[in-house]
């Protein structure tokens, strides 16, 4: 394990136990989502953040200006932690590690749905519900478009795959063939 993913775990630890407390694990979560895709998402911000020649005090001037009053205290706390640390480049690990410490706290596990097109509402409910019989966990959707798939779904629940798109049953398949004309 990297020393940046054993950082990573320790912020997520320490403000995932501030959220419990608060009463308020999934709202630090979806800010925690809004920050880092706002921070990683826009080249400008992430030069100013990780320049050398901007002072500490300036970013978290700037950081706290634009955040205060639309994320709660404890994101912004830890934001404004990790740039005082030079530590921004973990956030994202931060972000996976607190959903990781939320999901094993509620019972949950996160499922990565890849398609060849976005799934409706219903549709992500329907592939929960499966998944959540099959694994024993209430399962959370996060729907991937991968048009290489040709049709059916993927499934990545940890680290295990079930796959039941067109392309993956034509490679089965072709595997098949090989095996046998060997």
């Amino acid at each position: 394990m990297s020393r940046d993913s054993v950082v990573a775990k320790r912020y997520a630890k320490a403000l995932f136990e501030v959220a419990i407390k608060n009463q308020s694990v999934l709202e630090v979560e979806a800010e925690l989502h809004a920050v880092a895709t706002s921070i990683t998402g826009d080249r400008d911000i992430v030069k100013f953040i990780s320049s050398p020649n901007v002072s500490v005090a300036s970013k978290l001037s700037v950081v706290d200006s634009s955040l205060q009053g639309k994320v709660s205290e404890p994101v912004l706390n830890t934001i404004k932690l990790l740039i005082e640390r030079n530590r921004i480049h973990v956030l994202e690990s931060v972000v996976e590690s607190y959903v990781k410490f939320e999901s094993d706290s509620l019972g949950m596990v996160n499922a990565r749905v890849y398609s060849t097109y976005e799934l409706s509402q219903e549709e992500k409910d329907a592939v929960a519900k499966d998944f959540s019989t099959r694994v024993g966990k209430q399962v959370r959707i996060e729907n991937v478009i991968d048009k290489s798939l040709i049709g059916g779904l993927k499934v990545a629940i940890g680290d295990t795959i079930y796959d039941g798109s067109l392309a993956g049953q034509l490679k089965r398949l072709e595997q098949s063939f090989t095996r046998r004309v060997k």
